[in-house]
C-alpha cells in the first residue's frame, strides 16, 4: 500500500494527477472486496468495471510518470518514491483480479464445465464489455485532458496576473523616485538660494 499525501512535493498538475489517483484507486480496492460476493452476471459486469478501473488508475500513473519531468529536482526523490509505491499498488490489484477472474467456478456457476468453449452469447457479451471499457476508457482520458488544459488555462491566467501587478508596482516605484530626484532639485536649489541670501546680507 502506498503513502499517503504527506508532502507538497511535484507541480499542481502533478498533484491533481494524484488526488484523482487516491480517488480511483479507493473505488477500484472497493470493486474488488466486492466480486468474492458475486457469481454469473454479476460477477462478469463487477470484474469488467473493476478492469476499467484498474486501468484508469494504471494511467494516471503513467501521467504522474510523464509530469514528474516538471517537478524540481530538489523533489525527484519523494516524487519517485511515491511512485514507485502507486506501481507496486497497481501491480498487486493486477494479480488480484487476474485471480478473480480466473475463478470460473465462480464466475459461471452451475453452468461451468471442463469444457472451454463458451458459447456465442458468452463471446458476443464479452465484446460488448471490451467495447465499453474502450470507450469509457476514452471518455476518462478526454475528461481528464479537459481537467488539465483548465488547471493550465487558469496558471496561465494567474501568472498573466502576477505580471500585470508587477509592472503597476514597477511603475510606481518608476514614478516615486522621478518624484524623490526632483525634490532632491528643489532642495538643493533652495539651498543655494539661502546661501546666495546669506553672502548678500553678510556683504551687505
Amino acid at each position: 500500500m502506498s503513502n499517503p499525501l504527506d508532502t507538497d512535493a511535484g507541480t499542481e498538475l502533478f498533484k491533481h494527477y494524484e488526488t484523482e489517483y487516491q480517488l480511483v484507486r479507493a473505488d477500484l480496492t472497493q470493486k474488488l472486496d466486492q466480486i468474492n460476493e458475486l457469481s454469473g452476471e454479476p460477477r462478469k459486469a463487477a470484474l469488467s468495471a473493476a478492469e476499467r478501473a484498474l486501468e484508469e488508475t494504471d494511467e494516471l500513473v503513467g501521467q504522474m510518470q510523464m509530469e514528474k519531468q516538471n517537478v524540481p529536482s530538489s523533489q525527484r526523490t519523494a516524487i519517485n518514491r511515491r511512485i514507485r509505491d502507486y506501481k507496486t499498488d497497481v501491480d498487486g490489484y493486477r494479480r488480484k483480479l487476474r485471480t478473480l477472474a480466473e475463478d470460473r467456478s465462480a464466475l459461471f456457476g452451475g453452468r461451468y464445465t471442463d469444457n472451454p468453449s463458451g458459447s456465442s452469447g458468452d463471446a458476443q457479451l464479452e465484446q460488448r464489455q471490451q467495447l465499453l471499457s474502450g470507450t469509457d476508457r476514452l471518455d476518462r482520458s478526454t475528461q481528464r485532458l479537459k481537467a488539465s488544459q483548465q488547471l493550465a488555462n487558469e496558471t496561465e491566467s494567474i501568472g498573466a496576473n502576477t505580471l500585470a501587478t508587477l509592472q503597476q508596482q514597477r511603475e510606481t516605484i518608476e514614478h516615486t523616485t522621478r518624484v524623490m530626484y526632483e525634490s532632491e532639485g528643489y532642495v538643493d536649489r533652495s539651498l543655494k538660494s539661502i546661501k546666495g541670501i546669506a553672502r548678500w546680507l553678510r556683504i551687505g
